[in-house]
């Protein structure tokens, strides 16, 4: 069975972040192919970048680093959860993802991006940041609009046709996880 994490791209206190996951971790497993299971990068407190070797050395010294390497590298495939920040993603997510290098290659990314223009551009920045990392990302992505997916910009209430678009990303990030895995 592929494991697939859904990923939290904010730190933020207070962060709307929470319950995005919380929405697609509820859609994720009702998807066929696979078990979905929450990553909270706030759980790990990794503080920016500390690591005196390249991740790509995988010589990791920190037991942060270690941990968090150890949860990333059991997955098949992601589904990062980001919000739009000045134009970008969070720079906590930014950060978790710079961490390592080698659990992330041959897998597969989608995204669930939010924001006042949907989340798009933060997640066109890490689309460019996954290729990095050689994640394979699905074209499809949920743009949610904190005008019309949120009430008052903070109690998550998604549009029904934001469903549609999730079902499809995640199906996609499914059948791509299986393909990437026979790379590995």
């Amino acid at each position: 069975m592929l494991k697939i994490a859904v990923v939290t791209g904010s730190t933020r206190p207070g962060r709307n972040n929470e319950a995005v996951a919380h929405w697609v971790l509820d859609h994720a497993n009702r998807v066929e192919g696979a078990e979905f299971e929450l990553v909270d990068i706030a759980d790990f407190n990794l503080p920016l970048l500390d690591e005196p070797m390249p991740p790509m050395m995988n010589q990791y010294q920190h037991e942060h680093t270690k941990k968090w390497s150890a949860k990333i590298a059991g997955f098949d495939g992601y589904v990062f959860i980001t919000p739009e920040y000045n134009h970008s993603t969070s720079a906590a997510l930014k950060n978790a993802i710079d961490y390592l290098n080698l659990e992330w290659n041959d897998k597969a990314a989608g995204f669930v991006g939010y924001g006042s223009a949907g989340g798009v551009r933060a997640v066109e920045h890490l689309r460019q940041i996954a290729s990095e990392v050689r994640l394979a990302h699905v074209r499809d992505q949920v743009q949610l609009s904190l005008f019309t997916d949120f009430e008052n910009f903070s109690s998550f209430k998604p549009q029904p046709n934001q469903v549609d678009a999730l079902h499809t990303m995640l199906k996609d990030v499914v059948r791509w996880a299986g393909a990437m895995k026979t790379l590995r």
